[in-house]
């Protein structure tokens, strides 16, 4: 018999947004990556940060057993636990952690834990697992087979890298590790830079509509490579339109705007305006006037505008999808000095 898949986690309220609908700073997409672990005999590590939901084929036998989209380590027969270390990567805030085991039922691990750690430069898996500074963001905890396990994290610092364990050992299908980008800022000294990224502190803050997939997907690195990579809402039957607002990196001064139609063919939107506002009660204004899109399209505006700006909001006429979102500027003289020392003091 074949397993159920797992029960959806909490949807997010206007109230308090869930943190899953925050970014996963793990993605490869972003730059993820698994740099260590102790034992993966049964299933590879890296599995752990796939973009898809964990699929399961009945019956598809390797000659190490039940091939797992996942994460497997092999039966302990003597004390310990089994650790894999996650280079995130987008460095930031961690708000909250799922861990995903999808199709494990007989074979996942009864508790698990998190911590975190933030370091400077590139530094080994090797490195890393002998560091001692490591912060638990998530103490023990026990865990369910076949489900999808949050976590809320209270930690406020700003993180490189996050260890699961598996106490003592067993299979994880996915692990995501949702939260806020937090960049270097010295980065940002070198010329223009698009204030929307995730990576560069970019932040989805509220959205209209999110039917087929999420807003974050926006603000991702390079090119979709597939429809499913972009954000697309659902069909309007009335006579509204959807939109999306975005917190920047800072206040800042956009010089460039990008609206991405890639892979949108017949459901891209007609028209689209952008806006901006300096301050969360700030009055809006015009960035780009209302202007038509074509399908599949990588559309580029230059924009004569000297005002500074917080935040952006993307209109699009009626409905539709979108692949990226790009705003390309510069930081304020005095966002720039506030950033760089809140990083020398530590905060994020």
């Amino acid at each position: 018999m074949t397993p159920s898949p797992p029960a959806p986690l909490p949807a997010p309220t206007a109230s308090r947004p869930h943190f899953t609908s925050m970014p996963d700073l793990a993605l490869r997409n972003l730059g993820g990556a698994v740099v260590w672990t102790n034992d993966d005999l049964f299933a590879e590590v890296q599995n752990l940060l796939n973009t898809p939901p964990a699929e399961y084929r009945p019956a598809t036998f390797g000659h190490k057993g039940q091939v797992y989209d996942g994460w497997e380590t092999r039966r302990r027969r003597e004390p310990g636990v089994d650790q894999a270390i996650v280079r995130l990567g987008a460095p930031g805030v961690v708000y909250g952690v799922v861990v995903d085991t999808s199709w494990f039922k007989g074979n996942y691990p009864p508790f698990v834990s998190v911590e975190a750690i933030a370091v400077e430069g590139i530094v080994s898996g090797e490195e890393l697992a002998a560091a001692d500074n490591w912060m638990t963001i998530v103490d023990k905890r026990p865990v369910d087979g076949d489900t999808r396990n949050p976590f809320r994290v209270d930690a406020k610092e700003r993180f490189t890298h996050v260890r699961l364990t598996m106490h003592p050992d067993g299979g994880v299908a996915r692990f995501r590790v949702h939260g806020r980008g937090v960049p270097d800022p010295k980065f940002f000294r070198y010329g223009h830079f698009d204030l929307a990224a995730l990576e560069n502190g970019g932040l989805v803050t509220a959205c209209s509509n999110m039917f087929y997939s999420s807003p974050n997907n926006l603000l991702m690195p390079g090119r979709a490579r597939t429809m499913g990579e972009g954000w697309e809402t659902s069909r309007r039957r009335d006579a509204g339109n959807d939109w999306v607002q975005v917190r920047l990196a800072g206040r800042s001064r956009v010089s460039l705007v990008e609206l991405d139609t890639s892979y949108f063919l017949g459901n891209s939107p007609g028209s689209a305006t952008v806006r901006g506002r300096d301050g969360e009660t700030g009055e809006w204004f015009e960035v780009l006037p209302r202007t038509q899109l074509l399908p599949d399209t990588r559309h580029r505006f230059v924009i004569d505008l000297d005002r500074p700006m917080t935040e952006a909001r993307l209109d699009i006429f009626p409905d539709g999808g979108m692949a990226r979102f790009r705003l390309y500027g510069t930081l304020t003289d005095d966002a720039e000095a506030t950033l760089i020392e809140q990083w020398e003091r530590g905060e994020a």
